[in-house]
């Protein structure tokens, strides 16, 4: 673990040497009179094109720790991040764990795992040393292709000629559901090359970052033990598909242990940051600039919304932001209502794009990963009793 990290917090990276990024967002954007068009990204396909992963899912529907160890084992690594100037050595080295997923040598992890990001510096820096270390012990450089702090993923890639590359394949986290078993292969603690198992214990979670103003949605809870150094490896399911990539513990205190709540980046958002690191070096989010809260039916009724779910606008982002310059409206006045506080007065947004939101997480996954920066969508928002339809143009999510 690389110095300064304070343990003491209930959310920690499960890295040695890594503080946690995990990314997605309340969101943000401004009006153009003169754009009316919406581009709505796809989501995130089964699989990728490129890299090309030979891999085939294990056949059967039964579930055997032994036989995912056996079979997917070789294509998980561990990362060794170097953040000295010369590369060599020192207190600020940082170990976690990766997966192979491509024969042209591409690696997935965490962002936090090959990046200062998380450490409380003002800009975020890559490792200027990263190697991948195969199980068989043999270490190789690799190079970094980009990361995502939003979604708190990395891409490496090492030269295939170097070491004898082992692909896992991506399976379809959007299938993920309760009370599926789940294998988490990695590197906790140093301890390279090892399997913990369990079940998924949530979906569609929402998870608060260590290290920017964004949530990430759609995480997956897990009661598979995940620790230090598990950061950035995949978890598996039943068939041997990686279904997500380890990233955050939850404990209490100052223990920074394992208590049964571990979260993973679901892989359809790694996929696209995946696609999009390796196209150009960035992933780009759009950005609205409101924060909202739930509506619910017992709200709607007290409060006098003529819709029973959706997602209310609490305020604005500093500054000029996209949604106050459209036209959007704020909530008014604060109440308090059955033992919780509740911002109303305002508009609650019930749909964007024609994709229906019916919370405030809906929100943020519609903006973050169906909508494209630049471009113009319209949210429709209820106010008192009346629907309308707002025109917003997307600006593109701040660091």
């Amino acid at each position: 673990m690389r110095p300064g990290h304070v343990a003491a917090v209930s959310v920690v990276a499960a890295v040695l040497g890594g503080v946690l990024v995990l990314a997605v967002a309340k969101a943000a954007g401004w009006l153009d009179p003169s754009t009316s068009t919406t581009v709505v990204r796809e989501p995130a396909a089964a699989g990728l094109a490129s890299p090309v992963v030979v891999a085939k899912p294990l056949a059967g529907n039964g579930f055997s720790p032994a036989r995912i160890y056996r079979e997917r084992s070789a294509g998980v690594v561990t990362i060794f991040s170097l953040f000295s100037a010369n590369g060599t050595p020192d207190a600020n080295a940082g170990q976690g764990s990766g997966f192979v997923v491509g024969r042209d040598g591409t690696v997935l992890t965490s962002a936090h795992v090959i990046t200062t990001a998380g450490e409380g510096a003002a800009a975020i820096a890559p490792a200027h040393a990263v190697y991948v270390e195969f199980p068989d012990g043999d270490r190789v450089q690799a190079r970094i292709v980009g990361y995502d702090v939003f979604d708190d993923v990395g891409v490496l890639r090492v030269d295939p000629r170097a070491h004898p590359l082992a692909p896992v394949p991506l399976g379809n986290s959007s299938l993920v559901v309760v009370g599926q078993p789940v294998a988490a292969i990695g590197s906790p603690f140093g301890n390279v090359d090892s399997l913990s198992v369990g079940v998924v214990s949530a979906v569609h979670r929402s998870i608060p970052s260590l290290t920017t103003n964004y949530d990430l949605v759609d995480a997956i809870q897990t009661d598979a033990p995940i620790n230090h150094g598990n950061s950035g490896g995949p978890l598996f399911d039943s068939r041997g598909r990686v279904i997500g990539i380890n990233a955050q513990i939850r404990s209490t205190g100052d223990t920074s242990g394992f208590e049964g709540v571990g979260f993973a980046v679901p892989i359809d958002s790694a996929k696209r940051s995946l696609a999009e690191l390796d196209a150009g070096g960035k992933v780009h989010y759009a950005f609205v600039g409101i924060t909202t809260e739930d509506l619910t039916p017992s709200i709607a009724k007290k409060f006098g919304y003529a819709a029973t779910r959706g997602a209310l606008i609490d305020g604005f982002a500093n500054g000029d932001p996209a949604g106050k310059r459209a036209g959007l409206r704020a909530a008014t006045r604060l109440e308090v209502f059955r033992g919780e506080s509740v911002h109303v007065g305002g508009d609650a947004v019930v749909a964007i794009a024609g994709i229906p939101v019916r919370n405030a997480e809906d929100l943020v996954r519609v903006v973050a990963e169906r909508l494209v920066p630049g471009e113009t969508a319209t949210f429709t928002v209820v106010r008192g009793s009346r629907r309308v339809n707002v025109p917003v143009k997307l600006d593109e999510r701040p660091q």
